[in-house]
């Protein structure tokens, strides 16, 4: 039988390269797209001599140009940290409009289904706790992270739009909070961020009083719901995302438990919109697809700390300002 054909953007993300190695595993062809203006090569280094890959570097808010056949297309090409996204703020709206744009023509062309990685941002600061699919959200337009939210909320309208007016297969993905092996070390996400700190030796920074929340998802459980839904019958937004909610300040304590340290915790003022408070509810999730996460976060946290202290000493104490300037036009 022949091989599907599914188009990764954002192949050389986190979640975008743990994806190439799904759908490979599951017997598809896939195509992968990044620019590398977040995306690192050596998350795909090990599939570039697998015959069932294909790489293309492209920026996705140029035309996009597809000879093959696509059955699907997975889009995940979005800076995802605090530090990228504030850092390249125009590169952000435009790859959730322009790029989205682009890519639900491409579908359109294609006759492909199209699943649309969208976020738990676009709840903002939630009034609403937990959150659940029919909550819309509480954001700053126009505050600093509004680039990325608002990137996210107007790709949700686009693809709903896409799917109403032209019939398009579309899924959105709304994701949260998730770790495991690949992520980038000191990105300004939680995890990277403290794990970097405790293998220097630095002391913990926590950003507000700590009593903030969040809940982390596993990269595996994560790619596994993202396969669910792909393959569901279900056009509108899912959460996928673990509900086991911790504060910061204990998390904090964890990853020095975890780690071996005896690191203090220091505190600093709290970035303007800093979601306060942050679970899934995945009802929806658990009904239509019977999916709901199943590594624990004791477990996950030590494959991750594994993979963070494998790293090198130059990978451990690089900036985590990344040069993005090479790869944007401007």
């Amino acid at each position: 039988m022949e091989k599907k054909n599914v188009l990764i953007t954002g192949a050389a993300g986190f979640l975008g390269s743990h994806l190439c190695d799904k759908f490979i595993s599951e017997g598809f062809r896939v195509i992968g797209m990044d620019n590398f203006i977040t995306g690192d090569k050596k998350n795909i280094d090990h599939l570039f001599d697998n015959p069932h890959f294909h790489f293309i570097e492209h920026d996705v808010t140029e035309f996009i140009k597809i000879e093959e056949n696509l059955d699907f297309i997975l889009h995940f090409a979005s800076p995802a940290s605090p530090i990228d996204y504030l850092k390249i703020p125009i590169q952000t709206l435009k790859v959730g409009s322009l790029g989205t744009h682009n890519l639900l023509g491409l579908a359109k062309a294609k006759k492909a289904r199209i699943l649309i990685a969208s976020t738990s941002e676009v709840y903002g600061d939630p009034l609403v706790h937990p959150q659940s699919e029919d909550y819309y959200g509480n954001v700053n337009t126009i505050g600093p992270r509004g680039v990325y939210d608002e990137a996210k909320r107007f790709q949700e309208s686009i693809t709903m739009a896409y799917h109403r007016f032209h019939g398009l297969e579309t899924r959105i993905v709304r994701i949260f909070n998730t770790y495991g092996p690949r992520m980038r070390l000191n990105d300004g996400r939680v995890i990277p961020a403290f794990m970097g700190q405790a293998l220097r030796g630095e002391d913990l920074t926590i950003f507000g009083d700590g009593l903030q929340t969040r809940s982390f998802c596993y990269v595996s459980d994560q790619i596994d719901g993202i396969y669910k839904l792909l393959f569901s019958n279900y056009s509108y937004p899912v959460n996928i995302g673990n509900p086991h909610e911790i504060t910061i300040k204990d998390f904090a304590e964890e990853i020095i438990n975890l780690t071996g340290t005896d690191q203090k915790i220091t505190y600093k003022e709290l970035p303007k919109d800093d979601p306060l408070q942050r679970q899934p509810d995945i009802s929806l999730a658990k009904s239509l697809l019977g999916w709901e996460p199943k590594i624990e976060r004791e477990v996950g946290m030590r494959k991750t700390f594994n993979y963070f202290k494998n790293l090198t000493e130059e990978e451990l104490y690089k900036s985590e300002h990344k040069d993005f300037t090479k790869h944007i036009k401007k």
